[in-house]
Parts: C-alpha cells; sequence; structure tokens
C-alpha cells in the first residue's frame, strides 16, 4: 500500500513535462507561434524559421533570403500560411517580413529607419490589425500598428518613459492583444518595471507600476498574458541571476490597474507566461525552469528544469516551447 501511495504522488508531481523534438537546427530561438495542434512556426537567430505541419513530428528549418543576419525574435502566424516575422537588432536590423504562402516567398514590409529604434515584439488582433512595440526614441517608447495586415504602419504616441526604462525582446510576449483593440506591453530596466494599456489600439494609453524587481538593467518584466479582459500575469526577474525567484511576478483583477504579487511565485527568473485555457492553468518558462499554476497564480509548482526562452498554447494537448540551440519540446500534461 505505501508503495502504491509512493507511486501514485510521484505521478502526480510528474504530471506535467516538456518533451524534446528534433529540429536540426542549431539557431537560438526566442519566438514560437502555433496555429492548432499540427501547425507550428519558431523563428531565431540567422534568419532562421521554422514549421511544422504534423505537431512537430519532423520540423523543417530555412532562412529567409537576404536575412542571413537578422535575429528573429518575433513570429505571428495568423493561418497556415499567413506568418509575420519581426527581427530584433539596431536601427534597419529591426524589420518585419511576411509570407502569404507558408514560406515559399517572404516580403519585407517595414525596415525601422530610425537609428536609435528596437522592436521587441509583434502581434495581430486579427489578420488585418497588428501592431509593434520597440524601445524607447526620444524618450517614448516605439509602437508601430497596421490596418492593412502590414503593407502600412503608423507611430503611435505613449507616454513618456522612465530613465533606462525600455521592453525585453526575450519571447515575443511582452506585448499580449485581446479582443478588437486592447493591448497591454511591459517594460524593464533600472527603475522600471511597468505595464502600458491600450483600449483602443493603441491610440491611447494608460500605465501602470508593479512590484516587480527592477534593480538592474537585466530586470523587470519580460512577459505578459491574460486569460480574459480583467485577469493577468506578468512575469520577469532578473536574466543575468536566473535562478533568484523574488519579485518576479505579478498578477491583476481590474485589467492591469493595479498589479500585486501572490503569496508564492516561479522558481526563477521566467521570460514567458501563457495560459492554458482548457486545462484552467498558467504555465511559466525560463532559462532556469519551468513552473505551472492552477489557482489562477497564487502558488506555483516547478515542473521542469530545461532551459527555454519562449511559449505558445493552443491547449493541454498541444503547447510548445522554444529556446537556445535549435530546442523545441512539446508539453505533456
Amino acid at each position: 500500500m505505501l508503495l502504491l501511495a509512493c507511486f501514485a504522488l510521484a505521478s502526480t508531481v510528474q504530471a506535467q513535462s516538456w518533451l524534446p523534438q528534433t529540429t536540426n537546427s542549431t539557431a537560438s530561438l526566442r519566438g514560437i507561434s502555433a496555429i492548432n495542434a499540427r501547425v507550428v512556426w519558431a523563428s531565431g537567430t540567422g534568419g532562421t524559421y521554422l514549421h511544422t505541419a504534423d505537431g512537430g513530428a519532423t520540423w523543417a528549418a530555412a532562412k529567409v533570403p537576404g536575412a542571413e543576419s537578422l535575429d528573429f525574435r518575433g513570429i505571428r502566424a495568423i493561418d497556415e500560411r499567413t506568418v509575420y516575422l519581426m527581427s530584433s537588432g539596431s536601427g534597419d536590423k529591426s524589420r518585419i517580413y511576411k509570407t502569404g504562402d507558408a514560406g515559399a516567398h517572404w516580403d519585407l514590409q517595414f525596415t525601422n529607419p530610425d537609428p536609435k529604434g528596437f522592436f521587441d515584439s509583434i502581434a495581430f488582433w486579427d489578420a488585418a490589425h497588428g501592431i509593434v512595440v520597440g524601445d524607447a526614441i526620444d524618450g517614448h517608447a516605439e509602437i508601430l500598428t497596421t490596418a492593412d495586415g502590414g503593407a502600412h504602419w503608423e507611430r503611435r504616441q505613449t507616454p513618456a518613459a522612465l530613465p533606462n526604462e525600455g521592453s525585453f525582446a526575450a519571447s515575443n510576449t511582452c506585448l499580449f492583444v485581446m479582443g478588437a483593440g486592447e493591448v497591454w506591453f511591459v517594460t524593464g530596466g533600472t527603475g522600471a518595471a511597468r505595464v502600458f494599456h491600450s483600449k483602443d489600439q493603441g491610440r491611447s494609453w494608460t500605465v501602470a507600476a508593479t512590484p516587480v524587481r527592477n534593480d538592474s538593467a537585466s530586470a523587470g518584466i519580460f512577459s505578459i498574458a491574460f486569460r480574459d479582459p480583467l485577469h493577468g500575469i506578468v512575469v520577469g526577474g532578473d536574466y543575468a541571476k536566473d535562478k533568484e525567484d523574488r519579485q518576479n511576478i505579478a498578477i491583476t483583477s481590474d485589467g492591469g490597474a493595479t498589479w500585486t504579487a501572490p503569496p508564492t511565485g516561479p522558481k526563477g527568473f521566467r521570460s514567458a507566461v501563457a495560459y492554458v485555457k482548457d486545462a484552467k492553468e498558467w504555465v511559466v518558462t525560463g532559462t532556469s525552469g519551468s513552473d505551472i499554476s492552477t489557482d489562477d497564480g497564487k502558488s506555483w509548482t516547478p515542473f521542469d528544469s530545461g532551459s527555454y526562452n519562449a511559449l505558445s498554447f493552443i491547449s493541454a494537448k498541444a503547447g510548445w516551447a522554444a529556446g537556445g540551440r535549435g530546442r523545441i519540446a512539446a508539453f505533456r500534461n
């Protein structure tokens, strides 16, 4: 009876895990976007993008012609054929590409014209309406929006940034959209760990402070997600001290107007957070491990010690993480 009880306990504790998949890529991956349980896209260094049409049983890796020097830290798949890539880098190294034929051809849609620009994340409300956030230029975060599928991008005004404040291009999840026009983005840096919120596709903004640590240039909020318009979670910490687990999370129940720290948090720096709707679970990951919460972020249980940067979930049976050296893993719940 004791042996059976111990086995049951072990099975419960190890109910979640990441199952590594073979990608044949060595790129550092920071973008991943799942369309359904079969079709997933990922992106990374060296102009690299990856694609699977069988749930990750096989992955195909390729490079965008002419973009071999770029770091694609953001990817958003609209459907099985329409995908956007966002590169991060100083000035004209920050670009947006689009394919409408599942990667057979890529069109360069936009190149950042400002030498001080640096793109951090890209997201879409629907096939036509999208948004990009970048580091501050002339004291304000760079926000670009499109209403025609990326053919044109328009600069939006944001509240003044604090000194040394910026977003982290770590997982393409420092930006989160919902509904027809609601959007949040998060920041970090010395003295700054804030959440910016717009209800009108970036035309007007409010900003809120959080209790997430901001005691160095490598600390702050790295990722944000919401399960509905009111309830959300931000995670981060200090990526230079990725095993430290203090002040690395905050939760909101009022749409981001106020943020509080839960009783316990993840066990280290975390660069990505996602809500798994059908299981009513939250999953976070980072370079020092992954954790799960089943009580809306109030408490967390570590389930994997592997190093990952980014997450994308369709359901509890269809979720993926991406990390360094071409690492991609499927979630097992």
